[in-house]
């Protein structure tokens, strides 16, 4: 175990799924202090701190963050990973599959970011949004989804620009295929024609989006603003 992180600390939202797991356990091996947001326990919590909230929920989420400020004297690291998919062709999604996807993967990056703004400029931290590569080429069937991720990516380069000057660094990372129980919920056949559109011919793992996000946190001291896309060759 490495010890790079030592006396950080880092807020993963959505922190028990497949790649905030995997994002965590990366911190802690660099013996970071790591709080998980998460909507509901995490019955196979890794070793983090967790706390209970919903990030569409700003009067929650201003209380947590409260909280964190007052036991850990400090936050460096934001990662924005909570997301959610209700897919459905255009003309069969309701008010609802928008609102809840717009509200979950924007603007609860926004109402995380917005709480706790003033503690990573105090500390010249880092912020990464967990996008997606539909947020670059959209896709049938989520239109929702692809709005959400894209708007993270108007969103991180905006921040990029506005907080630059405070030492605060602010990147997007787009993954393709990752194997999550969000992707094992997809057909066999879809699976395959996936497979097919990518070159190295496999989904990711979540492991290997941790790493890139670990990457942009200890050496990617000179990378703001940008969208780094780990799709395997899948938009190639």
């Amino acid at each position: 175990m490495s010890e790079r992180l030592k006396g950080k600390v880092a807020i993963v939202t959505g922190a028990s799924g497949g790649i905030g797991r995997a994002i965590v356990a990366e911190l802690l091996s660099e013996s970071c202090t790591v709080i998980g947001l998460n909507q509901n326990q995490d019955p196979s919590n890794i070793g983090y701190y967790e706390f209970i909230a919903d990030v569409t929920n700003r009067a929650r989420i201003e209380e947590v963050i409260g909280e964190i400020i007052q036991t850990f004297r400090r936050i460096d690291i934001l990662v924005n990973n909570a997301g959610v998919t209700k897919d459905t062709l255009f003309y069969r999604m309701s008010y609802e599959d928008w609102d809840s996807v717009i509200n979950v993967n924007l603007t609860g990056a926004f109402n995380l970011t917005k709480a706790c703004i003033k503690e990573i400029v105090r500390n010249e931290g880092v912020i990464i949004n967990i996008s997606s590569v539909v947020g670059l080429e959209g896709n049938i069937g989520q239109t929702n989804y692809s709005a959400s991720k894209s708007g993270l990516i108007g969103f991180t380069k905006s921040l990029a620009k506005e907080f630059g000057r405070k030492n605060v660094r602010v990147n997007a990372i787009a993954p393709g295929f990752i194997e999550t129980p969000m992707t094992e919920r997809l057909g066999e056949e879809l699976k395959n024609k996936a497979l097919e559109r990518i070159a190295l011919r496999r989904f990711g793992r979540p492991e290997e989006v941790a790493k890139l996000v670990k990457f942009l946190i200890l050496d990617g001291t000179y990378i703001t603003g940008q969208v780094i896309i780990i799709d395997g060759g899948l938009e190639l």
